[in-house]
């Protein structure tokens, strides 16, 4: 199994593009057929991260599959116009 995480810290935009990239995220779940399970976290204090996504798949194929999807393409792209920072990690569980 992969997790899959990813941090942003938001630029100051509106609270509206903010929350429309958050549902654009939420909105994976459940469409994206690689996509095991995901998680959405906001406001994030320890890491001073503004959201944080946490999301599981099979194979590190299944991981690429849900990176080169048009539904996870086109939240990337609203979230380039509104992000100030965005870390990546990918880890095989046990």
């Amino acid at each position: 199994m992969i997790r899959h995480i990813v941090m942003w810290k938001f630029r100051p935009g509106t609270e509206a593009e903010q929350e429309k990239f958050l549902n654009g995220l939420r909105a994976l779940q459940g469409v994206v057929p690689q996509m095991l399970s995901s998680e959405v976290a906001v406001n994030v204090g320890a890491g001073n991260y503004d959201a944080v996504l946490v999301s599981e798949f099979q194979s590190l194929e299944d991981l690429d599959a849900y990176k080169n999807d048009p539904r996870h393409k086109a939240v990337s792209a609203l979230c380039k116009s509104i992000r100030e920072d965005r870390v990546a990690v990918d880890y095989e569980m046990n």
